[in-house]
């Protein structure tokens, strides 16, 4: 774990599954309603925007986790401080997706198992696979890169052969002008998924083909905004706006109206797989930068002893969060949303981003 490196294309397929995550399953963009889709791809461009922030960092500092950069940017003490409280965004951000995703296996398929049982099946296979390291994980990810990119293309063919995709449902396109669609791409989609690519920031240094960094992560970005901004469209194509956006899973919906020959339907298992697959490389992803960014920040040489302990912290807090989900859809909705996401991926790193301009603007002259 100490001396982890990957390549330019482990890179792509760990970002690729990393941004698919919880929004694949999820409604995305709900405001731009039957132009959630247009709205998606706006938020990609903007995605595009936030990962040359990230990559600007890197490309000032591309020895340095940013745990090591902050110090070096802000002096000793401010630059601890907001490490230890980028280390609490990335314990929260592992901890929430961990409780989002134990709450779908809850509803969609184990109602009767409690949710605790859930959490702790999924922290203690992501502890093991972050305790061998991002080797382990990012030769995992294309593994899950082929599989899940296979259940993707086989559910849009099985959709396309139901004739159960109505296009007339995406119509009228900018209904209610492009202001909408503008406010919900730059208000919401942006920072879910897009701006969480900042924990990658943690994992740039590990990369082996420096200079293939900035493509690949365009690259992954925009192929994961393109399969975003697909699967809404054919949600929205096959139940509507309406149920769309009152259905908790659309595309488990959507999956469940799949019916083919008659005989090939309920394919829930799809659904089951990506909640899985791509929930534990999403939580793999935060928890790794979390273990790293305190490894860094309090100079501990194996970095690997901290999994445990913080394994438990985060099922812990992945249950202390909220009491139900309703609970948990409005801390997601009223805290996390408006307030967190946009302090930890734009804020901050645009702040950071400023210092380093101006540093290495007098170090050049």
């Amino acid at each position: 774990m100490e001396k982890a490196k990957i390549s330019a294309h482990q890179l792509f397929t760990l970002l690729f599954l990393f941004e698919l995550g919880s929004a694949l399953v999820l409604s995305l963009s709900s405001g731009a309603k039957q132009d959630a889709w247009l709205a998606i791809l706006i938020a990609t461009a903007g995605g595009f925007c936030l990962f040359l922030i990230y990559y600007r960092l890197y490309y000032y500092y591309p020895d340095n986790s940013p745990t090591e950069y902050m110090q070096i940017l802000l002096g000793s003490v401010l630059g601890k401080l907001m490490a230890f409280f980028f280390i609490l965004y990335f314990v929260y951000s592992a901890a929430s997706v961990l409780r989002g995703f134990g709450e779908m296996l809850v509803t969609v398929a184990y109602p009767e198992t409690p949710l605790f049982v859930i959490n702790a099946l999924f922290i203690v296979a992501i502890v093991y696979t972050v305790y061998k390291g991002i080797e382990v994980l990012s030769r995992t990810s294309e593994i899950l890169f082929f599989i899940i990119c296979l259940l993707i293309v086989s559910i849009i063919l099985l959709t396309m052969f139901s004739k159960i995709i109505d296009i007339n449902n995406l119509k009228p396109i900018f209904e209610e002008g492009l202001s909408p669609i503008i406010k919900t791409a730059f208000t919401d989609t942006l920072y879910f998924p897009f701006g969480q690519v900042v924990a990658f920031t943690v994992i740039f240094p590990d990369v082996t083909e420096r200079k293939k960094v900035k493509r690949t992560g365009l690259w992954a970005i925009g192929m994961s905004g393109f399969t975003l901004s697909l699967i809404t469209a054919m949600n929205i194509s096959v139940l509507g706006v309406d149920q769309t956006y009152h259905s908790q899973f659309p595309l488990l919906t959507t999956i469940q109206m799949i019916e083919l020959g008659g005989f090939l339907e309920r394919l829930d298992i799809y659904f089951i797989l990506f909640v899985i697959l791509a929930g534990f490389i999403k939580i793999s992803i935060f928890f790794y930068a979390a273990v790293l960014s305190v490894a860094h920040l309090f100079q501990l040489k194996h970095p690997s002893r901290l999994t445990y302990p913080m394994g438990i912290v985060v099922l812990w807090v992945s249950m202390a969060v909220a009491s139900s989900i309703t609970g948990y859809t409005q801390e997601w909705r009223n805290f996390e949303l408006p307030y967190i996401f946009p302090l930890f991926q734009v804020i901050l790193p645009l702040f950071l981003l400023l210092f380093a301009s101006l540093k290495n603007r007098k170090h050049s002259r």
